[in-house]
């Protein structure tokens, strides 16, 4: 950058703004540019065997410092292969391992989210042809989800890459179940409940089969008349799981997931507690995900966007103490938000846990690490950094915005933490 200056390596101190040109794993670090905060790193620095660094006068609270009367002979390098690894270099292994075992899980996560879908789709496939088998298979696949969501001690939220495939519109019921769920943990929910809940979450909108495909996937605005036919889709919907014998919690789900506290919803016109809980729960899962998801996908808000809007703007539809639980496990900042760094860098919210928001793990934009080995940082064990603000994607740079790939759609996943 044209407004660094280079230095001796001996004019280093305590509160420049530095700037490192060697590869990410040929520096103990955990970024190639940072304000230098103590001697021990300083001492650090100087072992790296550079003769001069570029500094930033402008990020930096002090000047370098004035250059020694006689040259200081710079210390032999750390050696960054074979056993003699300095404590910092073997630290930073340490951190590439963690990285990649981050990775590892990443993979993992997707590919049961990827199966959770494909499962889903069979499930609708084959529900009116095999209602006793689908319907056993759909209790299954909840119970599983339910089981394992409600009883662990922690929970991750998992924001899923690209490469999750063509399952694109089971998505919508998974992400729907999967953040209906989120709030069930939080609020309490014992499983008796928890259970048809995720039922009527999973096959909310099951009434969308009695709706002509032209007005469900019409980018268009609907007529008066296409927007009255769709808002009979959960009354269709009941209907349908009437016959199929679904249970009364989860037919309350499918037909009022579109009623408001306010009276405004449909297709009843219900106001407040004349709602059932489980609908309410829902409604505001399904609510977000719509926000992020359109059908036409170049109406769609960020995650912190939408949920900013669901607060500021939509407020008066919700349960407001079910829409404060739901802001609060997700964050400030929920998977799939592009951030700046209080260090000036930009990332993406990866993975959050409910139990400490403002904390997440984010994938870095870094120019110097390849794409495939893009760093993660936790925000939990980086103190000195924060995240300043939210970025819309279209504001992010090309070669920043596809080296991080947020998805067009964004999908979540959760996994219960072997953290304690």
């Amino acid at each position: 950058m044209s407004d660094n200056v280079t230095i001796s390596i001996d004019q280093l101190q305590v509160g420049l703004y530095i700037h490192l040109d060697l590869k990410w794993f040929e520096h103990p670090f955990a970024f190639s540019h940072f304000k230098i905060k103590n001697e021990q790193q300083l001492k650090t620095l100087k072992a790296l065997g550079l003769t001069t660094i570029r500094y930033d006068p402008s990020l930096s609270d002090v000047a370098p410092a004035p250059l020694p009367a006689v040259p200081v002979e710079a210390p032999p390098p750390v050696p960054d292969m074979g056993p003699e690894l300095s404590p910092e270099l073997q630290a930073k292994h340490e951190m590439m391992k963690r990285i990649k075992a981050q990775r590892d899980g990443a993979a993992r996560i997707e590919h049961a989210f990827v199966n959770t879908a494909k499962a889903i789709r069979e499930i609708e496939k084959n529900l009116f042809s095999q209602p006793a088998d689908s319907l056993a298979k759909a209790n299954a696949l909840i119970t599983e989800m339910v089981n394992s969501i409600l009883v662990s001690p922690e929970l991750a939220i998992h924001v899923m890459g690209d490469k999750t495939g063509g399952e694109d519109m089971y998505y919508h019921s998974l992400n729907v179940t999967m953040l209906a769920m989120m709030i069930a943990r939080e609020i309490k929910l014992p499983p008796e409940v928890a259970n048809p809940m995720a039922m009527g979450a999973l096959l909310h909108d099951i009434g969308h089969t009695s709706i002509p495909d032209k007005i469900l996937t019409k980018i268009d605005p609907l007529t008066q008349a296409e927007r009255n036919f769709y808002e009979l889709h959960g009354v269709y919907g009941a209907e349908i799981g009437e016959r199929l014998g679904f249970p009364p919690a989860c037919l309350s789900i499918i037909r009022d997931h579109h009623e408001a506290a306010d009276g405004s919803g449909y297709p009843r016109k219900l106001k407040g507690e004349a709602i059932g809980i489980l609908p309410r729960i829902v409604a505001i899962a399904n609510t977000y995900d719509e926000l992020c998801n359109p059908v036409n996908i170049n109406n769609a808000l960020t995650p912190h966007e939408a949920l900013s809007t669901m607060f500021a703007k939509m407020r008066s539809k919700f349960d407001t103490k079910i829409l404060q639980v739901f802001i609060r496990c997700l964050g400030v900042y929920p998977p799939g938000t592009i951030v700046e760094l209080s260090n000036g860098m930009t990332g993406m919210v990866a993975t959050v846990n409910p139990a400490k928001p403002m904390t997440p793990i984010l994938v870095v934009y870094d120019a110097g690490v390849p794409k495939e080995d893009a760093i993660l940082v936790d925000m939990e064990t980086e103190t000195d950094l924060n995240i300043v603000k939210s970025i819309r994607p279209a504001l992010v740079p090309k070669e920043i915005y596809f080296y991080l790939s947020p998805r067009k759609r964004v999908s979540y996943y959760f996994e219960p933490s072997a953290k304690t």
